[in-house]
Formats: structure tokens, C-alpha cells, sequence
């Protein structure tokens, strides 16, 4: 195996404590102790975004994980208990939701499972792509959506739902808090029973089984114990097509309610604050007036005799004004047109498509061959079929009152725009003065409704007016309507009222006159909750253990902020199904690598399950002479692919000039067939380090397949075998470096050519190895950033 090649190196302000690469692309996502996320590309550790710690969401980040596609970074935040999901291309929450644990770990996992029913559905055509209507994007022109869709872009909120291959986010948290996430959004599993905080996630790719590390500490001042459990997730696999297709459904609903949420928050924000000037007004002038005359008087008499009171002629000159109530009209007709337009267009749109893919849903539950096992409730799915129904009425009763308050405004704004304008003495043109006998009993009708004075509303809301009757749907809050629809008179509402059998049919949504839209959507978000939440349980109370070990006892020492950074590390081999555990025991000074292996079909054994892995001296002392160290000790060890293991290695006796070695661990080294006639018994009333010494030993000598770190003092390593990159993290934690790690080194390079310059073929291969590194280097400088990012980035390094 080739040197390793650096490529990049970097010194950074702030204390990185998580680092992930992508499993697409050459960029590693950072954690920091500022709690900022930051991403960096390959080429010369350029940093593409940062995003910075937010009150809203959180600002201490406790874990990181890719989506399998790489277009979606996931991160965990123990001070609000939130997982965001951030869009690989803009710094910006796509999605968020909360959990009830501090996360501590989170992997990121594909399954790779096939069968005929999976190709099928993986090949098939969306029918909701040809049944429904395509949602409308959410407008760009609200800072909401502005910092979460880029310009050239619509359908960002779309990309929640990925690729349709199945994949899954496994959260693990304190207390044993475990938890999957069907592509990162709707909560399949909720796994019980584990005890200790989470360290350690690995979800196989069959959906057989669930490796877990957890550090179990009985009380604060004892050693915390590092426990393997391996948990049999055998209903999922079992069920595989129908957990696709039920996570799939899943996450449709889940986009979608997150689509309806934005486009309320837009509707809210269309409205604005201006159109509670009117109430204020009036509130104002009923406190000032002298008169006993009501504000409703006031206005009939200037309506009828065209004739004002002084005081009214001072309300509407000074402080409305006629400037003032050209602006209050445009304003009004600006703001109701914008959410009348996010209504129909937005809010129509996507609670239809949530109401198809809920009615589907109820059909998946009503096959109860297939989806009873996984615990699918065709009476929850129809409780929440209809309270998507009654969000769709309240909606429509929205729209209703925009088109009603908009010809009131219009109608009111018109008469009195041209009766202040005589007040003033000006001009009014023909067209202004013309009024019927039919808008003056228009008009009349609007201040009789809406000018009267309401004491009990002053001592609720402040004000004795209601006028502005759209912003009370848009308030976030569980108080009643100020001012409901009025229902007397109505034929449909007499009939209902008289009629029991109709009131109690399941076939009419429930309608909430009283309440806000916010309210009814919150209501419609919780009962989905609730119905999609049986599944999790189901799901969650079949897994059960299957394999608990005892590994070793942590130092109290040990800094517990930089848990992930450290040892144990798992991972699945997705060709042999099978999980590995690497952990390191400290034996007289020297910290050997243990490897354990498990089947992921827990009925199946493997042998030789445990191996103890040190370092000879295969340095043969070129770092320094006057040292007599056969061994080394690991500090940091990751699976690099199914064959290999990446490590980070120091002599077992430190000394001062003492380097760090970055180094690759062949597992055809570690596993020979000598060792297969020795296997280990697990004692499993004892922990691993108390049996030690009836662990096969195994001692490597690595000849090429290593690079002394000079002049830094690594500790940890994160890798990517499918880029074949990795990133050395020293142990003040603001140093890394970025290796190719197989790929030449520049000095070989250089020697080879001078060594085969006069054969024509070796020439053909240097030609095509320039080329290759000339595009690779343009395709990793396509994408940089502006000079001022690049400058004050390089402004600290050394």
C-alpha cells in the first residue's frame, strides 16, 4: 500500500469536537465547543459555511451524522433536546424536531437489503407524483422561507424525502434513550431496555440487529463500565417491504406538515401590525372623548347627516389622517391578497396531499396480513383523517372572512377617504362621489357589525374594538376567536343542530367556530403524532437483547465532553453482515486494540470472536535512536472499509520528540488461520479486561502502510474509505490535517518519473496520473469560496 498524501492542514480558533465526513462527496462537517457547525472541502481544508449557534435551536452540539445520499447533515443538541437537518448546499434548518433525551450519539445507515417486492417499489413511479397536483414552492420573498431556499431553487423542502431506498437515523441518547428515524424524519422505533448512556450506534444493513455501547455509571463518584448490548431487530427485516413502504408514507406526511408550517409562518408574516392601527384609534378615542356619544353614533351621523363632531373631526384629521388611511388601505389589501393567495394556493394544496396520503395509510392498516404486526391503527390514521378535514374547513372559514373583510374595507375606506376629503376642503373627484343608496346601507351594516364598543374585550385583549377580524386565525395562542363567524340564520347549522344522527356521522369533520387557525393545526399535528406514535411503540417493544458484555472500566480522568472522538467504535460490514467493535484496554502502559465481531443474524456464531491486536516496532527505531520501545499504544482507531482499519498510534513510552504515527491496520493481518484453533470463552460474569490473558494476542509489523505525523501531536481520526480521505485531529483539538490516503506520495512520484522517463509506457501512465491529479484539483477548486472567506480563513493558521 502506497504513503498517504497530505493535502490539507489547518489551524483553527475554535476546539473541534466532532468530526464527520460525507459519504458522497470530499467535505467533513465540524462541531466546536462555540457550538458552530462548519463545513470544509478537501482541497486545502477550505471551509465552505458555517453555522453559527442559535437561540431558537441550540448551541452545543453533542453528535453529527450524513444522510447515506450526502445531501443532508443531521446534528443533535443536548441544551434544547433538538435534531436539526441541514441542506448540504445553504446553512439553513430544512427540518428540526425535538426528543426527550440529550443525544449522544447518531448514525446514519442505508439499507442494502433487496428482494423482488423492494426493486419493485424502488422502481416504480410515485402514484402521488400522478395523482396529486405538484405543491406550489413557497414564496421567496419572506425572510422564513429567504433563508432556507435559495433563489434558483423551489422545491428545497422536497429534498426531506430523499432517495426512495430506505435509510435510517438511529439517535442514542442518556438513560438509554434509543430511537429510529425512517430517513431522518418520522419516528419508526423506540427502544426500551438498554441500560447507561449511549456511546456507541450501529444499525446493521439487513435490519437484523442493533449494536449498542453504553457507559454505565452506578453513581457519580464511581468508574463508569463500557457494556456492549447487540439487540435483535429481526421484526424489521422480517417485515422490510412493509416498514419501507409504511416509512415512506411516514415521511410524505411529516414533509408535508412541515410544507403546511412554513406556509403559515408566511401568512403570519404577511400580516402585519399596521392593520391594528384602526383598533388602537378607536380604543384611544374612546378613553379621550368627552361626549357620552358612542363611537358607533359618531360615525352613523357622519355617514347619514355628513356631518362630524369635533372630536372626530380630530381623530380623523390629526391622527388617522388622509395620507395615513391611503397607506392603512393599501396596506390592507397588500396584506389580506398575499394570504388569501398562501391559503389557496399553499395551504389548500398541502392539506389535500396530506389528506391522500393519510387515506392510503388507512388503507396499509386496513391489510392487517401485512401491517398489523407493525402496529398500524386504522381508528387512530382516521381520527387524523379527520382532523386534517376540520383544518381544510378552517381554512376555507379564513378565506371567507379575507373576502368579506376585504369588500367591508374597501367599501368603509372609499366613504370615508372622500368624507375626510370635504372635511379638508378639497377637491373630490366624480367618480368618488357617487354613492348609492346600496353602499350607504353597506357601509352602515360594516359599523354596526364592527364599531360597536365591547368592554369585556378591553379587559382580554386591551382594546374596545375588533375591526381587523384575519389576524385573530393567524394568533398563536389557545384563547377563543375575539370575534367569531356569525352562524344564526344559517340553513346548514340549523340543520345540524337539529339533526343527532348527522352530528355523530363520521363522514362530516368536526368545526371549531371558536378557535384560531393555529390552534386546529396544532390540534391536526398532535393527533397525527399520536396515530403515527403506535408503530414506534410496536416496533420498539419487539427488539429485544440478545448479546450484553461487559468490556472495561473508564478512567474518571477521561475528558467525557469527547466522548465520540474516543474509542469504542462500531461498524457493519454490509457484504458479510457483521458488526465490529473496536475498543482499546490500557495493559502496563501499552493500550492494545481489541477487536470483537458479531453475526448480525444473532442465532449465528463466528469463530475466534475476539482478538487483542499491538504494535511491534516496525519503525526499527528511525524517529529515535536511543529508543527501546517494542510496542505502541493506539489512541484512536476507525474502520477505514470492510478491510482495513485506520489508527493513530504513539510509542508506549513517551518521550519528548516522541511523533505521532497515522497508520492502516489490514484485518488479513489480524485474522490468520493459526488463530482459528484458539477461540476465546466470554466469562460473562467478569469484564473483558479481567480476562485479558486468555485473549489471542496478535503482534503486526507494518512495512509501508504508515506516515509519522511530524511536528503534531494527533489524537483522533475521522475517515472515509469510499472517498479514501482522511482527517487528523491533534490533541489541543484546534490542529488537523487532510490525507489521501491512497494515492502516491509527491517525493515517490518525483522518483519514479526520473526513473522511467525513457519507457514509453510508464510515460502513457505518468501523462494519464497528471491529468487525473490536474482535474481533480480543478474539480476541488470549482466550487471555492469568495476571497474574504479564503482570507480570513488563512489568517489563522500559524
Amino acid at each position: 500500500m502506497p504513503a498517504f498524501r497530505q493535502v490539507g492542514e489547518k489551524q483553527l480558533p475554535q476546539e473541534v469536537v466532532f468530526m464527520a465526513w460525507s459519504p458522497k462527496r470530499d467535505l467533513i462537517a465540524l462541531a466546536n465547543r462555540a457550538g458552530e457547525v462548519l463545513l470544509h472541502r478537501l482541497a486545502n481544508f477550505q471551509r465552505v459555511w458555517s453555522l453559527p449557534p442559535n437561540e431558537n435551536t441550540g448551541k452545543e452540539v453533542t453528535a453529527l451524522a450524513w444522510r447515506p445520499d450526502g445531501k443532508i447533515l443531521a446534528f443533535g443538541l443536548t441544551d434544547t433536546k433538538r435534531i436539526i437537518l441541514c441542506d448540504v448546499e445553504k446553512p439553513e434548518s430544512l427540518h428540526s424536531f425535538a426528543v426527550d433525551s440529550s443525544i449522544t450519539y447518531m448514525h446514519w445507515m442505508e439499507v442494502t437489503e433487496e428482494s423482488s417486492v423492494l426493486t419493485s417499489f424502488y422502481n416504480a413511479e410515485d402514484e402521488s407524483n400522478l395523482l396529486l397536483p405538484k405543491l406550489p414552492p413557497l414564496p421567496k420573498n419572506y425572510s422564513t422561507t429567504a433563508k432556507i431556499f435559495s433563489e434558483e431553487k423551489s422545491d428545497e423542502i422536497m429534498k426531506l424525502l430523499g432517495d426512495v431506498r430506505l435509510n435510517a437515523l438511529v439517535l442514542g441518547g442518556s438513560s438509554g434513550f434509543i430511537e429510529i428515524y425512517a430517513y431522518g424524519m418520522f419516528r419508526i422505533a423506540t427502544v426500551t431496555g438498554v441500560a447507561g448512556s449511549c456511546r456507541g450506534l450501529c444499525l446493521s444493513s439487513d435490519l437484523k440487529s442493533l449494536s449498542v455501547i453504553t457507559e454505565i455509571q452506578d453513581s457519580p463518584n464511581s468508574e463508569a463500565e463500557m457494556t456492549y448490548f447487540q439487540l435483535n431487530t429481526s421484526l424489521l427485516s422480517s417485515y422490510l417491504p412493509e416498514v419501507t413502504r409504511m416509512a415512506r408514507k411516514f415521511t410524505h406526511i411529516s414533509t408535508l406538515l412541515q410544507y403546511i408550517k412554513l406556509s403559515l409562518t408566511c401568512m403570519c408574516e404577511a400580516w402585519e401590525e399596521i392593520l391594528m392601527q384602526m383598533d388602537s384609534r378607536l380604543t384611544k378615542f374612546v378613553q379621550e372623548k368627552n361626549t357620552t356619544t358612542s363611537v358607533q353614533d359618531e360615525f352613523m351621523q357622519l355617514l347619514l347627516w355628513g356631518k362630524a363632531s369635533l372630536e372626530l373631526q380630530a381623530l380623523l384629521m390629526n391622527q388617522l389622517t388622509v395620507k395615513g388611511l391611503k397607506k392603512l388601505g393599501q396596506s390592507i389589501e397588500s396584506s389580506y391578497s398575499s394570504i388569501q393567495k398562501l391559503v389557496i394556493s399553499h395551504l389548500q394544496s398541502g392539506s389535500e396531499a396530506l389528506l391522500y396520503h393519510l387515506s392510503e395509510l388507512k388503507g396499509m392498516a386496513l391489510w392487517k396480513q401485512k401491517y398489523e404486526s407493525l402496529g398500524l391503527d386504522a381508528s387512530g390514521i382516521e381520527d387524523a383523517i379527520t382532523a386534517v378535514g376540520s383544518f381544510i374547513l378552517k381554512a376555507n372559514e379564513l378565506l371567507q372572512v379575507i373576502d368579506s373583510s376585504m369588500k367591508n374595507f374597501k367599501a368603509f375606506f372609499r366613504w370615508l377617504y372622500v368624507a375626510m376629503l370635504r372635511m379638508s376642503e378639497d377637491h373630490v373627484l366624480p367618480e368618488l362621489n357617487k354613492m348609492t343608496q346600496k353602499d350607504i346601507t353597506f357601509v352602515a351594516d360594516f359599523l354596526t357589525e364592527h364599531f360597536n364598543e365591547a368592554p369585556e374585550l378591553y379587559n382580554r385583549k386591551g382594546k374596545y374594538f375588533n375591526v381587523e377580524r384575519v389576524g385573530q386565525y393567524l394568533k398563536d395562542e389557545d384563547d377563543d376567536l375575539v370575534s367569531p363567524p356569525n352562524t344564526e340564520g344559517n340553513q346548514w347549522f340549523n340543520f345540524l343542530k337539529n339533526s343527532t344522527h348527522l352530528k355523530e356521522s363520521p363522514l362530516l369533520f368536526p368545526y371549531y367556530p371558536e378557535k384560531s387557525l393555529h390552534f386546529v393545526k396544532r390540534q391536526m399535528e398532535g393527533i397525527i403524532d399520536r396515530c403515527l406514535q403506535k408503530p414506534a411503540d410496536v416496533i420498539g417493544k419487539s427488539v429485544h437483547q440478545a448479546v450484553c458484555m461487559s468490556l472495561y472500566r473508564t478512567s474518571q480522568s477521561e475528558d467525557s465532553t469527547l466522548q465520540l472522538l474516543k474509542l469504542p467504535f462500531l461498524w457493519n460490514d454490509k457484504t458479510s453482515n457483521i458488526h465490529y467493535v473496536l475498543f482499546t484496554v490500557l495493559e502496563s502502559s501499552v493500550s492494545k486494540i481489541y477487536i470483537l465481531r458479531k453475526h448480525t443474524d444473532t442465532t449465528r456464531s463466528i469463530s475466534n470472536e475476539l482478538i487483542a491486536v499491538e504494535f511491534g516496532n516496525f519503525l526499527n527505531n528511525s524517529i529515535n535512536d536511543s529508543s527501546d520501545s517494542r510496542c505502541y499504544s493506539c489512541l484512536d482507531a476507525h474502520f477505514y472499509d470492510d478491510e482495513t482499519v485506520t489508527v493513530v498510534l504513539k510509542e508506549s513510552v513517551e518521550q519528548e520528540g516522541k511523533e505521532r504515527i497515522l497508520a492502516q491496520l489490514p484485518l488479513s493481518a489480524v485474522y490468520t488461520d493459526e488463530d482459528q484453533e484458539r477461540e476465546f470463552l466470554w466469562d460473562s460474569a467478569k469484564r473483558l479486561d479481567e480476562q485479558s490473558g486468555d485473549i489471542c494476542t496478535r503482534t503486526v509489523f507494518l512495512e509501508n502502510q504508515w506516515r509519522v505525523l511530524e511536528n503534531m501531536k494527533a489524537q483522533y481520526v475521522a475517515v472515509n474509505g469510499i472517498r479514501k480521505v482522511s482527517c487528523v485531529l491533534s490533541s489541543n483539538l484546534r490542529h488537523v490535517r487532510v490525507f489521501e490516503m491512497d494515492v502516491e506520495d509527491d517525493g515517490e512520484v518525483e522518483e519514479e518519473e526520473e526513473e522511467e522517463t525513457t519507457q514509453v509506457a510508464a510515460g502513457e501512465i505518468e501523462l494519464n496520473q497528471s491529468t487525473d491529479n490536474q482535474e481533480s484539483v480543478c474539480g476541488a477548486s470549482a466550487e471555492e469560496l469568495p476571497g474574504e472567506a479564503e482570507e480570513q480563513e488563512s489568517s489563522l493558521d500559524p
